[in-house]
């Protein structure tokens, strides 16, 4: 399969990246490579002859039919957007363009190049979207893929517009599409402004670890290598027009997770007095801070097969483990907007 990823040199895009060129597909990866794309991200696979790069911006409808033209993918795996809720809080307007505007560029592109093919069935363009399009939820329920939207930040109302879009596209098209919405994923190469990485690089050097509120706010956590597994598996297989929720079931609050990881360091690479858990600072809380998040990945996994290959104890280790072994990855970015400090505070 030739498939056209955007934001491929991102987290979760280089992570697809890096395994639809292991399982033999060629790659498109099309990235504005703005302060979270890295082609390091990608470093692994650059020279192998099914990959190829387009730098482009999805809000560039005209670069986009360019990339269409020339390379003519069987399938879209559009993960292009931007991502951080703090960010979406102090900008609202670079996540309406990408994630509304370029979605829609995106989808307007692909429906060309499809037409222009003769509509074929066996086109896909998969969205890639998260849980928070579904809002909050209290102590008990998950999200299922029937679960009205309700989203309480500038990101996610983003997410759940170019949801909509897509599914517009289909019904009204034909286009053949398919979504899938995620739990927080975390990794390798994880962009040092999320809070897993930001926790495991300020405990290494000496920095305070702030938590918003009492840390009691619950996230569903997904190993970004499953993910990828799950979003290769729903592009081939995934029926025309449907949702897919995906995650592995690995609730955790926020002052657990953060003390697991310091649970990791102090084994890996103990201080010299004390425990990581002491660098422990709790913060004002973030506007619109959604309680908890928790998926019903059952359709996904009775329906086309996918189940995570580690539990969230097991892939904290494994991205612990990577953070020490990369600072030649990491370090470059240390001195980056964002990273680091509080942005997001309302």
């Amino acid at each position: 399969m030739k498939i056209l990823v955007t934001g491929g040199a991102g987290f979760i895009g280089s992570a697809v990246v890096r395994l639809a060129i292991e399982r033999g597909h060629q790659v498109i990866n099309l990235d504005s490579l703005t302060y979270a794309g890295r082609l390091e991200n990608v470093a692994s696979v650059a020279d192998h002859p099914n990959y190829a790069f387009e730098q482009a911006d999805i809000r560039d409808r005209a670069a986009l039919t360019r990339v269409f033209e020339a390379h003519n993918p069987d399938a879209v795996m559009h993960l292009a957007a931007e991502s951080h809720v703090d960010r979406s809080i102090d900008g609202p307007g670079d996540f309406i363009e990408t994630n509304i505007t370029g979605t829609y560029n995106m989808l307007e592109a692909a429906r060309a190049q499809w037409a222009a093919n003769g509509r074929p069935e066996t086109f896909r363009f998969h969205h890639i979207s998260t849980d928070e399009v579904y809002g909050s939820l209290g102590d008990e329920g998950l999200f299922t893929e029937d679960t009205p939207y309700d989203p309480r930040s500038p990101y996610s109302a983003s997410k759940a517009s170019s949801d909509h879009l897509v599914r517009a596209w289909f019904h009204t098209y034909g286009l053949p599409v398919v979504l899938t919405n995620c739990s927080n994923n975390y990794g390798p190469y994880h962009f040092p402004e999320k809070l897993i990485p930001k926790v495991i690089l300020n405990a290494l050097h000496g920095k305070d670890l702030p938590i918003y509120g009492q840390g009691l706010n619950v996230r569903d956590w997904l190993y970004v290598e499953d993910h990828a597994d799950a979003l290769l598996l729903a592009v081939q297989k995934g029926e025309p027009g449907r949702s897919y929720n995906v995650g592995g079931h690995n609730e955790r609050r926020n002052i657990d997770l953060v003390h697991a990881i310091c649970d990791i360091l102090d084994d890996k690479r103990p201080r010299d007095n004390g425990s990581y858990r002491n660098q422990i600072t709790f913060v004002t809380d973030r506007p619109g801070h959604d309680a908890r998040y928790a998926i019903d990945p059952d359709r996904i996994m009775s329906e086309l097969g996918w189940t995570p290959s580690v539990t969230v104890e097991q892939g904290l280790e494994k991205t612990v483990q990577w953070y020490l072994d990369n600072a030649d990855w990491w370090q470059p970015l240390l001195n980056l907007e964002g990273v680091g400090t509080r942005v997001g505070s309302g």
